[in-house]
């Protein structure tokens, strides 16, 4: 298995759905190695690996020394590299796309010693390498779309280059894997992808009662608190978000709002939150991990997922762990299996502030969303995840076989 995230060294929800799913194969009985990039420095991360995977010898966790980073952006990256100074400047890749090739060349070296039968590779970043170790050894490729560049970008100014990786990755791969309908569709669309190659693997959530308990909030006593927890990003909508918080506090000024999360367009929304005349309403907590995200999903009253194009969406699933009512958008992968919630379109900032102010005032609907939301997510799970991607497996298993 390849990917380029792994808790707790990830910045989002593909990470959260990687541990999901190779933990639940492994508990299956399915040895997984799952290889991913980190920068290799004097405090080796291969022991810390080590102690990820302790709990199952059947996940073992492999580190290739790779300066790709989660989410990374073509132009980011060659920023960060010329900013390198020393040996390590020179020995990575001078701009994504050769850090790719490169990083689909050290695969090789893991492919010819390691015992596998399916290679199974996690979004773009790691399709070249998948590509590699099919090329090696003839098994199988099964190839997991979480996201494509029509999703980060909202379909305008995509780079080329991501996009022929994504495309050759569908064409390679013996089966692809989509998180969902919403995302099967996109890539028939604008891929040209065999649809009788793809099967759709809804993601899931952990969930354990003793732990995740609503939490008193210590940011005020005065305010309700609505919740924005992910990457800020065009991607995920935070600008919706902000522009709807303005509706909302124009009625009800005793609301607090709450961006969870780091990314690129992080001070353009604190400068148009100061422009708005609400930045004393906004509290910036920055990238949250571990326990701190169901803090933060426990003590909010709703939480918020306005995202303009989400293929899947696992965040609404863990507020609801923490008893919190949810608002997606109808452009996510979520809204094909969550009913017991409000959806609405990423781009209606009057519908979701009035869906805000009633649950925010209506304490008979928040109860509502809550307990049946609960109860819903409660039947989500990564063992039948596992089982689904088990049965592709033995598709693609067998056809090499049988070929």
């Amino acid at each position: 298995m390849l990917g380029w995230e792994f808790p707790p060294y990830n910045q989002g929800g593909l990470g959260v759905a990687c541990e999901g799913l190779a933990r639940s194969l492994a508990k299956k009985g399915i040895d997984v190695t799952f290889v991913l990039p980190i920068e290799i420095d004097d405090d080796s991360p291969q022991e810390r690996l080590k102690i990820i995977g302790a709990d199952s010898k059947k996940l073992r966790l492999k580190a290739i020394d790779s300066s790709l980073y989660a989410y990374a952006d073509p132009a980011e990256y060659e920023i960060i590299m010329r900013q390198r100074k020393g040996k390590k400047g020179l020995i990575y890749g001078k701009n994504l796309f050769q850090e790719v090739l490169r990083f689909a060349e050290k695969i090789k070296e893991i492919a010819k010693t390691e015992e596998f039968d399916v290679i199974h590779a996690h979004d773009w970043l790691t399709y070249k390498a998948g590509i590699n170790a099919k090329e090696l050894t003839n098994k199988p490729l099964v190839i997991h779309v979480h996201a494509t560049e029509f999703d980060r970008t909202g379909g305008n100014g995509i780079n080329q280059g991501v996009y022929e990786i994504e495309k050759e990755g569908m064409e390679k791969a013996d089966k692809i894997l989509t998180v969902s309908n919403y995302t099967k569709n996109m890539i028939i669309k604008y891929y040209a992808a065999d649809p009788k190659k793809i099967e759709v693997v809804h993601n899931a959530v952990a969930f354990n009662d003793s732990y995740f308990n609503k939490q008193q909030s210590p940011i005020s006593k005065e305010n309700q608190i609505v919740l924005f927890l992910g990457r800020i990003t065009l991607q995920k909508g935070p600008d919706y978000f902000l522009y709807a918080a303005k509706r909302v506090l124009d009625v009800n000024p005793n609301v607090t709002f709450v961006m969870a999360g780091s990314g690129d367009m992080h001070g353009f929304i604190i400068e148009k939150a100061a422009q708005l005349g609400i930045a004393d309403k906004f509290l910036f907590t920055g990238f949250l991990r571990g326990k701190d995200i169901d803090r933060a999903y426990s003590m909010a009253d709703l939480y918020v997922m306005p995202s303009v194009s989400e293929p899947f969406g696992i965040t609404p699933l863990e507020a609801l762990r923490n008893n919190t009512p949810v608002i997606i958008s109808k452009q996510s992968g979520v809204s094909e299996v969550l009913s017991h919630c409000l959806k609405v379109d990423f781009w209606d900032i009057d519908r979701m502030a009035d869906q805000i102010l009633a649950v925010l005032k209506y304490q008979q609907l928040k109860k509502c969303m809550v307990e049946n939301g609960v109860a819903e997510v409660k039947t989500f799970s990564w063992d039948n995840s596992a089982d689904k991607c088990i049965k592709a497996y033995t598709s693609v298993f067998s056809g090499v076989q049988n070929g």
